[in-house]
């Protein structure tokens, strides 16, 4: 399993639910991934920053979800570059299901 934190520039001055309005514009795309497992996006007005973080089945579906296409649509919709980072995700607390759950290696750094 793969964790990614993708971070943005949003437009200075945009609002919380103005940057609502664009993520909805993406979630039913995401919810209809075969691939990703979860997504949570997040907003910080302060730094005018947003983002997600994903929650991957493997490096390779994270690199082919989160390729050059995926960049040009972040610039379209926000005027800005995207930062991505991957980690392999060794161990999950599950508050929901009440489990710990160590994993398997994914050679995230390959």
């Amino acid at each position: 399993m793969i964790t990614e934190i993708v971070t943005f520039d949003l437009p200075k001055g945009i609002s919380r639910a103005d940057t609502m309005d664009k993520y909805r514009q993406t979630a039913p795309a995401w919810a209809q991934n075969p691939d990703l497992i979860r997504k949570h996006y997040f907003f910080d007005e302060a730094q005018s920053l947003g983002g997600g973080v994903y929650i991957w089945k493997t490096m390779q579906a994270a690199e082919k979800w989160h390729g050059e296409e995926y960049m040009q649509r972040i610039r379209d919709l926000y005027g800005s570059e995207v930062t991505m980072k991957r980690f392999d995700t060794l161990l999950v607390v599950d508050n929901v299901s009440g489990e710990v759950v160590e994993l398997e290696p994914t050679h995230a750094a390959e």
